[in-house]
């Protein structure tokens, strides 16, 4: 599978999770099974959008890119647009 940067959102509390993968099912199935500790307090948890990337390290990078804007708005625009903000 292609390298993608993912947003999940919580159904409980309406939370976004920044995460990246190549293995989509894999992992949401891992962030729904409890098995990450980081959401598995939030769950259930709703896949937003999937942004595919040439490879895992650019993945990596946009995943922390994004997470460091810290912003609501800032990810609610990304899964509008399907655009990282160093891209518009």
């Amino acid at each position: 599978m292609k390298p993608l940067v993912y947003i999940l959102q919580s159904r409980k509390n309406n939370r976004y999770y920044i995460g990246s993968t190549n293995d989509i099912t894999r992992r949401l199935k891992q962030h729904n099974d409890g098995l990450v500790l980081s959401t598995k307090n939030i769950r259930p948890l709703e896949l937003k959008i999937i942004i595919s990337c040439d490879n895992i390290r650019e993945a990596r990078v946009n995943e922390h890119k994004l997470k460091d804007y810290k912003s609501r708005k800032i990810i609610e625009k990304v899964i509008v647009s399907g655009i990282f903000p160093w891209n518009y």
